[in-house]
């Protein structure tokens, strides 16, 4: 499933193309993804303007002039794509692409139109209408933690959110109330280079060690960000481009390989916690 590098490597590659935009020409192809889409969807996006586009842990969020923002999760499938050309105006609906595109619209900026359709061919994606004055208290949103590149996200914040937790620092990290949007990819890598097990009590991690594991979950989100997210198995960019950061990482999906980290003679391994892989070097990686 996509993880932050990724939906916010989409997001930056829809921004010229969407931010101000007027929306025109929306066709919708099925009636839901993972859940319906909502009520009445072309005709509440038809004519109305993208103010900007912006990420919320792994969500997409596109506030409108309407007062409503349009959020998307793009579950593991689920692609935006752009038409490759600046076309100038449509005369007719933007057709449909393939069988698993669900959306369709065209994207008005002064002269340029451009076509983005929306793909997910196993449709565990899914689309949202919000009033946009009432994000933070949605379902979706309520609760979730700082992002992991925003002021609020530090040793401190770590130190406090983490205090006297029993549960280990790997699947605490994956808690979206402790912060959000955190993968279990960004985890791994995070923790392998803050040199600090999985294992460890997050309660247990001195406030220096959670000053350098902050300062590394933002190095390795930054660094994925730079190369276009990681591509596993499903995920390309709006431009129909894969990530390269799988080819950079230290631990994850490595097990059985030498230790990447300088001076270290040991060996990747990997366990299982709370049902996910997680990969780390037991040599290098202290309690």
């Amino acid at each position: 499933m996509p993880e932050l590098p990724e939906v916010e490597t989409v997001r930056r590659g829809l921004e010229p193309v969407l931010s101000g935009a007027r929306l025109t020409r929306v066709r919708q192809n099925r009636p839901d993804l993972r859940f319906p889409f909502p009520d009445r969807l072309p005709e509440r996006l038809e004519g109305a303007v993208v103010a900007r586009l912006e990420r919320r842990a792994k969500y997409l969020l596109m506030p409108l002039s309407t007062g409503e923002t349009l959020v998307t999760h793009l579950g593991m499938t689920g692609r935006f794509t752009l038409d490759g050309d600046q076309i100038g105006e449509f005369e007719e609906a933007a057709p449909a692409t393939g069988k698993h595109e669900h959306l369709s619209l065209c994207a008005v900026r002064g002269r340029t139109t451009t076509r983005v359709g929306f793909a997910d061919a196993r449709r565990f994606g899914f689309m949202g209408l919000i009033p946009t004055d009432d994000l933070d208290v949605h379902p979706w949103f309520a609760g979730l933690g700082p992002e992991p590149l925003g002021n609020a996200f530090s040793g401190a914040h770590l130190a406090e959110a983490l205090a006297r937790k029993k549960q280990n620092i790997k699947v605490s990290l994956l808690d979206q109330r402790i912060v959000a949007g955190l993968g279990n990819i960004y985890v791994c890598e995070a923790l392998f280079r803050a040199r600090i097990s999985p294992l460890t009590a997050a309660g247990k991690v001195s406030r220096p060690r959670l000053e350098t594991l902050a300062a590394e979950v933002r190095n390795v989100l930054n660094d994925a960000i730079a190369a276009g997210g990681s591509t596993l198995r499903d995920f390309a960019n709006a431009e129909g481009g894969q990530g390269w950061f799988q080819h950079r990482f230290d631990v994850y999906g490595r097990a059985g390989k030498p230790c990447a980290m300088d001076g270290c003679a040991g060996v990747v391994d990997r366990i299982v916690q709370a049902g996910r892989s997680t990969f780390w070097c037991p040599a290098c990686q202290k309690r």
